[in-house]
């Protein structure tokens, strides 16, 4: 019996939309690690963090590394969970960037939640304090303006989830 080749899964979807929630889920397979933008960006940066200004500039930072980290995560045999947004080309292309260097198996997990659903997750989210980053409701507006859902075309094997199980 051969080992099983890496995988390196991705998440996308709209703030609230239960990408934390599929990672974490997705990381409890064997020989697999969690890669949280959130925990990494909480643990370097959190305070530093007032505006979505400063998530971009210090995500930008850690996505420099994590792209070499990622890679060699997958070249030494594990699967890798990056709950990293890919809710933008320019997001997108970086991962597909990772997975060309990798030559891993992928697939993209597109999280398709309307934004009323994700404004109730949210809110309770934010009740609970169970995420490092409260995100403000204009906020989740502001970053939703720039989603952009991900098409069969950017060459991407993805797997879709509908916004009821979340």
């Amino acid at each position: 019996m051969s080992p099983q080749k890496p995988m390196l899964h991705m998440v996308c979807g709209k703030i609230a939309s239960g990408k934390s929630t599929l990672s974490a889920e997705l990381a409890c397979a064997p020989n697999t690690i969690l890669v949280s933008e959130d925990a990494w960006l909480d643990a370097l940066y959190g305070e530093q963090i007032q505006d979505g200004a400063d998530y971009l500039r210090y995500s930008a930072r850690l996505r420099t590394i994590m792209a070499l980290h990622v890679t060699a995560l997958l070249d030494a045999g594990l699967t890798v969970v990056l709950d990293f947004a890919a809710n933008t080309l320019a997001q997108r292309r970086w991962m597909a960037d990772i997975v060309r260097a990798s030559g891993a198996a992928h697939q993209l997990h597109y999280l398709d939640v309307a934004d009323d659903t994700c404004l109730n997750r949210l809110r309770a989210r934010n009740a609970e304090g169970s995420h490092a980053f409260a995100a403000t409701e204009e906020q989740f507006r502001r970053f939703t303006a720039h989603f952009v859902p991900p098409t069969e075309d950017e060459g991407f094997t993805l797997v879709r989830h509908d916004g009821q199980a979340r």
